[in-house]
């Protein structure tokens, strides 16, 4: 991280228990040197024990990885960098309209064959990440599934776990019954964007390319392009962790004359 990401950054992060009087060892390393050994390894797509020795011992990074993960830090951490690139844009910390969408990845063989699957219908052996991003792209929630799991079936949970403040998603391909189902059991409108029978080649929808978007982000991380994780629920954090990478730098870019 550059020093203006960490100045935007470090006011966000969770406070450990030994900080609060709440007990527990005091860490060994500062936390930017974590921060940044964790963005290093997704963004490189490197193996836990590869990791450089400029950065802290590669166990005692991926203990603080495991540690944020089980408890839910890192996407306490990730739910207030969104919040604070939301605010400068004039919008309110929590959105009230999001984008749903999934896509296939191959997985790689440390993926146990109980956790992966085929999606027929995008020819790929893997996993699938659903995602739901609010209007700007930034992602809202992740889950991460066997591919062979319809996008329906996936959708549910996701948006049961949306933030009450969502209204209004929009989403692709996901017909039949879902869509009552989100206005009798969540007050959620979900409205399908289809493409029209005019429509030939490729064609940019309103609202279905953010998400797309989003999904072109993650790929940029070389961790991402393949899904390399035993545990569906590491995934997302992985997911999570190239999110905060981009909103951070975000935050620390100056703002262009004239905008606010």
């Amino acid at each position: 991280m550059t020093d203006a990401e960490w100045a935007a950054v470090r006011p966000l992060l969770p406070v450990p228990a030994w900080l609060q009087g709440r007990g527990g060892r005091p860490e060994g390393y500062c936390h930017r040197q974590l921060l940044d050994a964790i963005r290093y390894l997704v963004a490189g797509g490197i193996s836990w024990r590869a990791m450089p020795a400029d950065f802290p011992d590669w166990a005692l990074v991926y203990a603080f990885f495991r540690r944020w993960r089980e408890h839910g830090l890192i996407s306490e951490f990730h739910d207030r960098l969104r919040g604070k690139v939301r605010e400068p844009e004039g919008r309110e910390a929590e959105p009230t309209a999001g984008i749903i969408d999934a896509q296939s990845v191959r997985a790689a063989a440390t993926v146990p064959a109980a956790a992966r699957g085929y999606d027929g219908g995008e020819k790929v052996p893997g996993r699938k990440r659903h995602i739901v991003t609010d209007t700007r792209g930034l992602l809202l929630v992740v889950a991460v599934t066997a591919a062979n799991i319809g996008d329906r079936d996936a959708a549910a949970d996701l948006l049961r776990r949306l933030h009450r403040d969502i209204t209004l998603v929009w989403a692709d391909g996901y017909t039949g019954g879902l869509v009552g189902w989100c206005r009798d059991k969540l007050a959620l409108t979900l409205e399908i964007v289809k493409r029209t029978d005019d429509m030939t080649g490729f064609v940019v929808l309103p609202r279905r390319w953010v998400a797309e978007r989003t999904f072109g982000w993650l790929m940029n991380f070389r961790h991402l392009a393949r899904d390399y994780e035993i545990l569906p629920a590491t995934s997302e954090a992985m997911i999570r962790w190239s999110m905060v990478t981009r909103m951070s730098r975000r935050l620390a870019r100056p703002r262009a004359a004239g905008r606010h």
